[in-house]
């Protein structure tokens, strides 16, 4: 992917949730890799609780919602990751499925972030995974999916394109390009 060094600090987590820090690119020229914790706090929020509701951001309204309508006009960023879960009830009990693609390469989400201060001047960086409707694949697990941006548009994604061609980098990737889900059996925290 041309990136710069992981953070010293980044710790591989196969079940990263919501609070915990994700890697993230916000610019193409340098391509520096840091980290942010996943769940946008809006800069104008009074309490960084917020984050927890706001980890995916719907593709649909990203340009209209609030939290979200400077984020894509300004601070578009790539979070990287080499799979994703979506959970299917089976007989009354959840199983997590893991979704990657055949290469078994990392790749990166669309994504948007913003920075929020506390009472005391501390900043947090936070960012948000960007939903669109599902692939065929995927459909079978879920109604949403997050944007994997493919090699051509994830640079351009960073830049300073409209906001017409930004949307259109908003679609469900080819499931062609997805290996099969793998069921799995995630250790508890």
């Amino acid at each position: 992917m041309n990136l710069g060094e992981l953070p010293a600090e980044f710790t591989p987590n196969t079940n990263i949730s919501p609070g915990q820090l994700v890697p993230v690119v916000i610019n193409p020229e340098n391509r520096e890799v840091s980290l942010y914790r996943w769940g946008l706090i809006p800069g104008w929020a009074k309490d960084a609780k917020i984050g927890y509701k706001m980890f995916n951001a719907r593709a649909e309204t990203i340009a209209e919602k609030p939290s979200f309508r400077v984020p894509f006009q300004k601070r578009r960023c790539l979070i990287l990751a080499d799979g994703f879960y979506e959970w299917k009830n089976e007989g009354g009990k959840k199983t997590p499925y893991l979704f990657a693609l055949k290469e078994r390469r990392p790749f990166t989400f669309a994504g948007l972030w913003d920075l929020w201060r506390d009472a005391s001047g501390n900043e947090v960086r936070s960012c948000t995974i960007i939903t669109t409707t599902p692939n065929d694949l995927i459909s079978r697990f879920h109604d949403r999916m997050p944007v994997i941006l493919d090699e051509q548009s994830r640079w351009s994604w960073l830049g300073s394109g409209n906001l017409d061609q930004m949307k259109s980098y908003l679609v469900p990737i080819d499931p062609g390009r997805m290996a099969d889900p793998i069921p799995v059996v995630l250790s508890s925290r």
